[in-house]
């Protein structure tokens, strides 16, 4: 009994299989090739892309630094991305920062001028930094690694739009 139902088991599978196949086989080219954009657009709208190709070379202020930072978006969320080149000193109380103007002064930040993203997770290396949702970019001219307790700029990067 046990064989039998283990036979029509398999004869099933294969027939399943067959047809499966035979119709995919059967389908028009034209909607195989719809098929095929449908999954390019989708795996174009969740990956990873520039925002108007916001992006800054960090330049020493306080302390040396350097690397590449660029706004990125994802699933609808936009990042500030510093590449793996992107290096720092080390510090106490270090923020990514957004700052109004493309140049910033060594020391002395004014709070009216600039908004804090996150601490700094790592002084070198590719990380990100979510922006929060209210945060309107187009009022904001350049990045930059701070330290709040001395109010001191590491470094910055004016966008280039």
């Amino acid at each position: 009994m046990k064989l039998k139902s283990l036979v029509l088991v398999g004869f099933a599978t294969l027939l399943t299989v067959g047809c499966s196949a035979q119709e995919a086989s059967q389908k028009p080219e034209t909607e195989v090739a719809n098929q095929a954009q449908t999954q390019k657009t989708v795996a174009a709208n969740t990956s990873t892309s520039a925002v108007d190709t916001i992006s800054g070379t960090f330049k020493s202020a306080e302390h040396p630094t350097q690397g590449e930072v660029k706004v990125v978006t994802e699933n609808g969320k936009k990042y500030l991305e510093f590449d793996g080149n992107f290096k720092t000193d080390s510090g106490p109380d270090l923020f990514v920062i957004l700052h109004r103007n493309d140049t910033l002064p060594i020391t002395g930040i004014k709070e009216k001028d600039y908004v804090s993203i996150a601490p700094l997770k790592n002084t070198s290396g590719t990380q990100r930094y979510e922006i929060p949702v209210n945060i309107d970019l187009s009022e904001f001219k350049s990045v930059a690694v701070w330290c709040r307790q001395f109010n001191a700029t590491f470094g910055y990067a004016p966008f280039k739009v």
